[in-house]
């Protein structure tokens, strides 16, 4: 089980972070996006290759406008 932005999601360990990130609406081509894996940071060129364990969390930030 992964966690993702505070939701488990049904994905297997293994799986890319950018497969993660797909399946709550976010591409490599979103702007304005910040990801970590367990509290790291990692960067958008790391996305398509970064293995998930089983149990990692996943937060993922997108920029707002606005004052």
């Amino acid at each position: 089980m992964i966690l993702v932005n505070g939701e488990h999601v049904e994905l297997p360990a293994g799986v890319s972070l950018l497969a993660a990130l797909r399946d709550i609406g976010i591409t490599d081509q979103t702007k304005g996006v910040a990801v970590a894996v367990d509290g790291e940071v990692v960067p958008r060129t790391h996305w398509e290759a970064y293995a998930l364990h089983d149990g990692a969390r996943v937060e993922a930030l997108t920029a707002m406008q606005g004052g």
